[in-house]
């Protein structure tokens, strides 16, 4: 009797362990592809207002309105450079520390 109780008591446990992880790991899921998509309207809108604003935008008059919505054409150009080398700065720097807290592992 003892043992059918134990044994009916440590399935129930291990069903409750089982759905608190599947709900949990579905919950993660969830978050993920919100943030997945959020990333992706935020990526699909950048790239969509910059090419605008260098393929399209020079062919417009520059008395139209839509001008006012856009920065001068040379940050077209400034804008990215500095991304990139900001992007590059950053990349070297973490490579560095990583390199030396592996050396420091080592030693």
């Amino acid at each position: 009797m003892l043992d059918q109780n134990l044994s009916v008591s440590i399935k129930y446990l291990v069903c409750q362990l089982f759905i608190r992880i599947k709900v949990k790991k579905t919950i993660m899921e969830l978050a993920d592809r919100a943030i997945g998509l959020l990333l992706s309207v935020i990526s699909l809108s950048i790239f969509t207002y910059y090419t605008f604003w260098v393929v399209i935008l020079p062919f417009v008059d520059s008395d139209h309105f839509v001008h006012k919505y856009f920065l001068p054409q040379e940050y077209a150009i400034l804008i990215p450079v500095y991304a990139g080398v900001s992007l590059i700065c950053f990349l070297s720097v973490f490579i560095g520390y990583v390199m030396l807290k592996s050396k420091k592992k080592k030693a």
